[in-house]
């Protein structure tokens, strides 16, 4: 298996598991639990092929979604043993979302993309997924969370990858992609890092 198809892998198993942990905080049956997984393990690879006009990676190797259904059936035997759901949500999520951008900034590359399209590409896969997941639960996506740093990090660890790319080989710079998403996130995490949000101000009265 190459590089991409480990992080692919990677990306579909830790955002399922995301996708049941989320069912579990909404206390649904055992079949959203496997709707949810498979909506967030599959749903960024699945935007990223589409608009790639590839054949989409689930359809040509149906076990990941048997991936998928087995993650949400662990979360859901297992979820009541978490300290809290939501802190283990947000730091597979992190790793999830670095594989992924990992593997569509892979994918991007192998099929000759310029490199906006490669960044553009490695945002996508990373952020679809579990976009996805936070408007079907009805709660607020983690991309569009004040200050929170996660789109940032997708773009930061594309451009790594962009720009290492020519001086490392491939295998590399999506290693360097990674490590930087997770790092933004973790520091976001555990840190408090925030970027600067829009304060509304009154207009200046005319003169």
């Amino acid at each position: 298996m190459t590089l991409v198809g480990v992080l692919d892998h990677a990306a579909v198993i830790v955002f399922a598991l995301t996708g049941a942990l989320t069912a579990s905080r909404a206390q649904l049956d055992i079949v959203g639990f496997g709707f949810l997984a498979v909506l967030t393990g599959v749903g960024g690879g699945t935007l990223r092929d589409v608009l790639l006009d590839r054949t989409i990676f689930w359809i040509a190797t149906p076990s990941y979604l048997g991936l998928c259904i087995l993650s949400a059936v662990i979360v859901f035997f297992t979820a009541h043993l978490l300290e809290s759901r939501v802190r283990a949500l947000y730091w597979l999520d992190a790793a999830a979302l670095a594989s992924a951008v990992a593997a569509g900034v892979g994918v991007a590359m192998a099929a000759g993309m310029s490199w906006p399209i490669v960044l553009v590409m490695g945002m996508a896969t990373g952020t679809f997924g579990g976009l996805m997941r936070d408007v079907v639960a009805n709660e607020v996506p983690l991309v569009l969370k004040q200050g929170e740093i996660y789109a940032t990090a997708t773009l930061a660890g594309a451009g790594v990858a962009v720009l290492s790319v020519a001086f490392v080989a491939q295998s590399v710079a999506l290693m360097l992609a990674a490590a930087t998403v997770f790092a933004l996130r973790a520091g976001s995490i555990a840190l408090d890092w925030r970027l600067p949000v829009y304060r509304a101000q009154a207009p200046r009265d005319p003169l």
